[in-house]
């Protein structure tokens, strides 16, 4: 207890040196707190701040762009589950383009994927600027009198039969390798006894134009697949969709029609049915007949 006392025992001078201590801090306080103090305005530029704010929203902006995943050119027969999904197509529209690709079928212009997945016009404005189907369907390349010259046309007898011509005889054709062979080969082998006739071969995907003329002028169709035709008059929608390029909704459109024209006078008239396929009419006709 002494020990503490000891330290609170202080000289006169200690004691008036405490005194001024406490006086100052008490003076400075009630300056504090009863002395107004004069502030400098700040000046605020709005103009500089909307600019500023502007510049910020700019690069807010830019860097939104830049986090957005990127769409590059694509050949919209290939899209799968996972593209068609990041694109905004829905299952059922993804379904449609698989299914007809599994028929070895290619749409090749945007109206024609547009019938095959049915999607709708905004959707289609949106992702059809990236389509980037093959040179020889969007720029075919016009014939040329010196591709007249060696294309020398032969006769019947002297071509070979598209349905038992080989890979290796297939590629003497200038424009048709290896995979375009197997791919003709393949497409073929899809008919039961081949083709029925040349047209079909326009239905193998990666013929040009002018390959294919080079094709026919070398090989054409000497024993055709015999094919047990459909009275198109009679025919319902079972036996319709058994036909190449024709599917459910499309038959049902060929039968409507044909209960509005009470039956048709000629195969020609399909081509009033709606959306029907106009460049396959032909392949098409191989299977039909009226009665």
């Amino acid at each position: 207890m002494k020990h503490i006392k000891s330290h609170f025992k202080f000289s006169n001078q200690q004691r008036n040196g405490i005194f001024v201590l406490l006086l100052i801090i008490v003076f400075i306080q009630s300056a504090y707190v009863f002395v107004e103090f004069p502030f400098k305005d700040i000046s605020i530029n709005k103009e500089e701040i909307k600019k500023f704010q502007s510049e910020i929203d700019s690069l807010k902006r830019i860097q939104a762009e830049n986090n957005k995943p990127q769409i590059f050119p694509f050949n919209p027969n290939f899209i799968t589950d996972y593209k068609g999904y990041t694109l905004g197509m829905s299952s059922e529209e993804i379904d449609r383009l698989l299914q007809y690709r599994k028929q070895d079928k290619w749409a090749n212009s945007t109206l024609q994927f547009q019938q095959v997945t049915k999607i709708s016009d905004s959707l289609l404005n949106v992702i059809s600027p990236y389509f980037k189907f093959p040179e020889w369907v969007t720029n075919p390349k016009p014939k040329t009198n010196f591709e007249y010259k060696n294309n020398t046309p032969k006769t019947f007898d002297q071509k070979i039969d598209l349905n038992i011509a080989t890979a290796d005889q297939l590629q003497r054709v200038n424009g048709i390798g290896e995979k375009l062979s197997a791919r003709i080969i393949k497409f073929r082998n899809k008919f039961k006894g081949g083709f029925i006739a040349d047209i079909q071969i326009h239905d193998v995907y990666g013929i040009s134009p002018e390959v294919l003329e080079r094709l026919l002028n070398e090989f054409t169709v000497k024993t055709p697949k015999v094919v047990d035709k459909i009275n198109l008059n009679k025919a319902t929608i079972e036996q319709l969709v058994t036909i190449q390029h024709i599917d459910y909704e499309l038959a049902y459109e060929i039968i409507n029609q044909r209960t509005l024209r009470e039956g048709y006078k000629s195969l020609d008239e399909l081509s009033k049915v709606k959306d029907f396929p106009l460049d396959k009419i032909d392949i098409i006709k191989l299977y039909l007949m009226l009665e």
